[in-house]
């Protein structure tokens, strides 16, 4: 597997990924143009055949950054790739010497909140009816540092 940056011609492959895992909650794809045209720092993972299997996305202000989405295709999850994905979102901020990073996440997602708070993620605050159109609130969580 090999991460490698998100280009315009990815965006059909992380739709069907955002369908699957996502369903009416899905980024459109005037979403992720934009945060391509915005100039956030997106990667996509490849596996070795070249498919691409996951994608990320960071968004970066000079106080603070936000991880916009992590998400990994079902039949690659568990393989380390959503934690390479957050590690290379990570040293990216480090990069660019913002402490402060922030995320939302389902707070029916377990999982995710696992491999968060691995990586000292805090719960910080909730987001009620967060997502939609499915009304669940996202859980905020926060690494300072």
């Amino acid at each position: 597997m090999r991460l490698t940056r998100f280009r315009w011609w990815h965006i059909s492959d992380v739709l069907s990924i955002e369908a699957d895992l996502f369903g009416a909650e899905q980024w459109s794809p005037g979403m992720f143009w934009n945060e391509l045209a915005s100039g956030h720092h997106y990667l996509v993972a490849l596996d070795d055949a070249g498919p691409l299997v996951g994608y990320a996305g960071l968004a970066v202000t000079p106080d603070e950054a936000w991880v916009q989405n992590i998400a990994v295709r079902r039949d690659a999850q568990r393989g380390g790739i959503g934690r390479a994905l957050l590690e290379a979102l990570l040293a990216e901020a480090a990069r660019r010497d913002v402490r402060k990073i922030l995320l939302e996440v389902a707070v029916d997602n377990p999982a995710a909140q696992r491999l968060y708070a691995a990586y000292d993620f805090e719960p910080v605050g909730i987001r009620r009816g967060y997502y939609q159109p499915s009304n669940t609130d996202a859980l905020v969580m926060m690494r300072d540092g």
